[in-house]
This record gives C-alpha cells, structure tokens and sequence, in this order.
C-alpha cells in the first residue's frame, strides 16, 4: 500500500539572485518521510498553479512550513508598516483559504513557524509585527551569524497548559526548544487555543478548539533532527498517525461508493 502523501508548502525564491523557484526544506521532507511516514509533495505557494480543491484531493494532509516573509498585515485587517517585512501575498491566497477548508473538512494540518501565524490568522487572529520591539519580550530572531547547530540550537522553555493536549501527547508540562522567528500571535483567531508560552509570553503552541482533525501548530521548528529530538519526534509521529488515519477512511469512503 502506497504512503499518505502530505503536501509540504514551499516558499518562493530567486536562485542565485536571478531564477525564480519554488523551493522548500530538506528537513521538513525527511520528518515527513521518515517520522510521519508519510510521502512528501512539494506544494507551489502559488493561486496560479494550485487550487485549494485540487490540493485537498491530492493530499491527505499539509505541513505549512516556516519562510522569511510574512503574512500580510491586510489579510489580517492592519496597514503595512517596515516592521511587517518582506510578503508573500501568493502564498497567502493559497494558504489561508486551504487551512479553513482543512479545519472545517477534518482533514490534518500542521503548521510551523509562518505557518502557526498562517493558522491563527486564518482563524482571524491578528499578529504582531516585531516581538523584540515589544516591552518584557525576548528576541526570538534566528541568531545572524553561525553554523547551523548553533542557529537551531534550544534556546527556551515553552510552558504548556496543565492538562492540555500538548502536555498529553508531550508527556511534560515544560520543553525546550529553538526559536527563529521575528513575529508572533498579537490576539487569537476564533477557536485558537494558546496551549504553551515562552517565559516572556510569546505563544508557542496553538490548536483550533473543536476541529473533527489534527490542527496542531507550534511557533519553533521542529522539523530540525526530528527523528531524534524529544520533542519534535512525537510531534511528528501524532500528524503522521492522524495523516494514516484520514487517507484510511477517504480510501473506505471511496471503496464503499465504487
């Protein structure tokens, strides 16, 4: 029996300056793989390529990965300002409409980083444009120089609500983990659980209250050594298991009205 196909969301690049490519991360293709067990399918963050139809019938389940530009203010009712950053409005228009129809369908999404805030804004939450500029806050930045190790090094604590779902399939209240991110949730979309905080009170860990599916969505990057971290590992293993679940009973669906 074939793999569950997990589509991974790319992000859009110029290659050496000049060749425009949609590319994504090595690393969240092997936690897909070889955690989840599940295929990985690069996904052009494009309106142009890709319909959300067309993706939800493609793919069992979705990986929104991290990326270096933001969400755009506007999807989100606020002005662009410089501290927003860089944008990608065709991911946008491809991302959050596909999260909504995800949450509503059951169908299992995991989002990371971008894609927490992609989670929380598709639900209409808003976000906050530069967490360090905000008072009592940390600089939850990628270091700036560095080896790779060093970037995604643990860096904090994350604290989970007592008795809530990141502390069960966790099995801890408190981990450590890296951080690589300049915004962060400013008010909660509808239905968003705040389930873990940084020290500072930046939330980390974020589900959507009441969804039929997996919707669990974490502001670190867990894709990083997943199959040997702690906390990454079962992480990866939950999606996965609720990915093996869904495409079961979409291939039972499909056998009964055949």
């Amino acid at each position: 029996m074939t793999r569950p196909i997990v589509g991974i969301i790319g992000n859009s690049n110029l290659l050496d300056g000049s060749y425009p490519a949609f590319t994504g991360g090595r690393m969240n293709a092997e936690a897909v793989s070889d955690v989840a067990g599940c295929m990985p399918l690069l996904i052009p963050p494009h309106p142009g390529f890709v319909s959300v139809e067309e993706l939800m019938a493609a793919c069992d389940g979705f990986v929104f990965t991290g990326g270096r530009p933001n969400v755009h203010p506007e999807e989100y009712g606020e002005e662009e300002t410089a501290a927003h950053g860089a944008f990608d409005r065709c991911r946008d228009a491809v991302t959050l409409p596909l999260i909504r129809a995800c949450v509503e369908k059951g169908q299992p999404i995991f989002g990371i980083c971008r894609g927490f805030q992609e989670v929380n804004v598709a639900m209409g939450g808003t976000l906050y444009p530069e967490i360090r500029e905000l008072p009592g806050r940390m600089n939850h930045r990628m270091p700036p120089e560095g080896t790779l190790e060093e970037k995604f090094a643990l860096r904090h604590p994350v604290k989970f609500s007592k008795g809530g779902v990141f502390e069960a399939l966790l099995g801890a209240d408190e981990v450590m983990t890296n951080t690589l991110h300049g915004q962060g949730i400013k008010k909660p979309g509808a239905r968003i659980v705040i389930d873990g905080y940084a020290p500072d009170g930046t939330p980390e860990a974020i589900y959507v209250k009441d969804a039929p599916g997996f919707t669990l969505a974490v502001q670190w990057h867990p894709e990083y050594r997943a199959g040997e971290d702690p906390v990454s590992r079962p992480l990866f293993e939950a999606f996965g298991k609720a990915v093996h679940a869904f495409a079961e009973a979409r291939r039972k669906k499909v056998a009964e009205e055949a």
